[in-house]
């Protein structure tokens, strides 16, 4: 049986929010800028998820993948994706729904990406202006990314709550580790940038086809 949660921790891209175009558009800019080819948008949704230095890794030219070309692509990425990040970017259907029932019902919701934090901030705050979030933590400096549980244990810290009150809601393999790394249960969503074979390899504890399935493991 499923225990009683108090707090909900959604990954961001691919979960929440669609941000696949405009991490593309922002991307092959920079690639542009630098001389690169360009990849088409479709590409995008194995590269993103792990941050943007290993976004820039996976664009790149497999030849041209150093450091100084990782820093030369976010000295173009990050003010452009900056300016541009909720051009194309939307929440996936049935999302504000979900938050707005889990904030009426007193869970504590958090956010949890691999993105920088200035975008996960700007990002939250845009599309979901009236939801009261406990938490919102993006890639920092010093501070390791998914799939270290780290993240996890912070928000579990910042919000007093112990793991077995904890669900954790994502897209990826790399959620999935994450929420096990944390000894939390888990949910992989459909609707995101990862096939269902990816979440079920690593571990997710249920799986959900719509954002209000996810009233049934709370």
């Amino acid at each position: 049986m499923t225990q009683r949660k108090n707090l909900v921790i959604f990954d961001l891209d691919g979960t929440l929010l669609d941000t696949v175009l405009d991490l593309a558009d922002a991307t092959n800019h920079a690639l542009e800028c630098c001389g690169w080819a360009k990849h088409p948008a479709d590409a995008y949704y194995n590269f993103v998820g792990r941050g943007i230095n290993n976004l820039f890794r996976a664009a790149l030219p497999e030849q041209e993948r150093t450091e100084d070309n990782v820093a030369k692509m976010r000295s173009f990425f990050i003010p452009y994706y900056n300016s541009h990040n909720t051009d194309r970017s939307h929440p996936y259907s049935g999302i504000p729904e979900l938050l707005k029932t889990l904030t009426e019902r007193a869970f504590a919701i958090a956010v949890a990406s691999n993105k920088y934090q200035q975008a996960t901030e700007k990002l939250i705050r845009h599309f979901f202006p009236d939801v009261p979030f406990a938490a919102i933590l993006g890639q920092r400096d010093g501070f390791p990314m998914k799939p270290d549980p780290a993240i996890v244990k912070l928000i579990c810290k910042q919000t007093c709550t112990q793991p077995k009150g904890v669900l954790y809601v994502g897209d990826s393999g790399i959620d999935m580790q994450t929420a096990a790394h944390a000894g939390v249960e888990s949910v992989g969503v459909t609707w995101g940038f990862r096939p269902e074979s990816e979440l079920t390899e690593n571990g997710a504890s249920h799986l959900v086809n719509s954002p209000d399935e996810i009233l049934s493991y709370l």
